[in-house]
């Protein structure tokens, strides 16, 4: 049995736009995931917005959830405070809705990867401490 994995917008952009840099690099590790990916309403919208810029039907997101290929078990009003918390600590960074969504969903799926082209996910802790288990490309 695979371990979940918890899907970002980069790497769900890149499996989904066939002219993108690590296009195939995505396909591979969407044929090795076990489904449902896991994800959050932002990554789903952040997906659509840039599909939708580069003249690509976002139509497929709503395909895929119809499908029943993600599961979003995180929800913004349920974990607004945590939300904060992580966008505040990481400020610096700074820290999107979309990546706290994620590193909190680190926290309550402690056996999921995160699969993301975001080198962020190297600095961004889970559990305040805790380095998050990620997939992404070598990025020079």
């Amino acid at each position: 049995m695979n371990q979940p994995i918890i899907i970002d917008t980069g790497a769900l952009v890149a499996y989904l736009n066939e002219k993108d840099t690590f296009h195939q690099w995505a396909k591979k590790q969407f044929i090795n995931a076990e489904y449902p990916l896991l994800t959050c309403e932002a990554v789903i919208s952040e997906t659509w917005f840039l599909l939708n810029k580069r003249t690509y039907n976002p139509n497929v997101i709503m395909q895929m959830l119809k499908e029943g290929i993600f599961t979003i078990p995180l929800h913004l009003i349920t974990e607004k405070i945590t939300l904060t918390e992580l966008m505040n600590k990481y400020q610096d960074v700074p820290m999107s809705i979309a990546d706290a969504s994620l590193v909190r969903l680190s926290e309550q799926y402690p056996n999921a990867q995160i699969l993301t082209l975001d080198q962020d996910f190297i600095i961004y802790r889970r559990n305040k401490n805790q380095p998050i288990p990620v997939i992404m490309p070598n990025i020079q």
